[in-house]
């Protein structure tokens, strides 16, 4: 299959699952998300060397489904493949965990697979360094910015060209503590 095949098959299965979920906090498709972050993936390959593109761009647009829809493992696996549903893991967070401890568990998770996972958890950051939901107040601001940091620190070695973009999104945020 192509790339454009594999990311057909992916992005379709996402928008049946996602179907009726929103981006937090606006009216706008969740496939929005999901459509950046794989954006920044497609990005990502032209400057990585050795990046395994039909591979992260399922894994960018399927990332949510264990965390957001009732989408099983075995689902995942069934249709993609044990290494994507592997990877859709890593980056869900274990709901059964305190909150503080739910990212830095998924990031000990996700540095035990391959980078283009890494690269996925960067892009997923940089696609939600966007303006916060109205509802949020300026601590819960600064703390994301906080995780933002942790996150970009703890896959540093990930993927060089997202590191940089996740490092500006994060400078840029601070127009949101106003």
């Amino acid at each position: 299959m192509d790339l454009q095949d594999y990311y057909q098959k992916a992005i379709k299965f996402a928008a049946e699952a996602h179907k009726d979920q929103k981006i937090p906090g606006s009216e706008m498709s969740y496939m929005v998300h999901l459509s950046n972050v794989a954006m920044e993936i497609l990005m990502a390959s032209q400057q990585s060397p050795g990046f395994d593109r039909q591979f992260a761009v399922q894994v960018a647009l399927l990332h949510d489904l264990l965390e957001d829809t009732s989408t099983s493992f075995d689902d995942i696996r069934e249709k993609f493949g044990a290494n994507i549903a592997r990877a859709v893991l890593a980056l869900t967070k274990n709901e059964a965990l305190p909150a503080s401890e739910q990212i830095p568990d998924s990031l000990s998770r996700i540095k035990l697979e391959p980078k283009e996972v890494w690269a996925v958890k960067l892009a997923d950051r940089i696609s939600n360094m966007q303006k916060p939901p109205k509802h949020w107040d300026t601590n819960q601001i600064i703390n994301y910015k906080k995780m933002a940091g942790i996150i970009l620190l703890q896959l540093k070695g990930g993927n060089e060209y997202l590191e940089k973009r996740l490092h500006q999104k994060i400078i840029a945020y601070d127009q949101f503590f106003v």
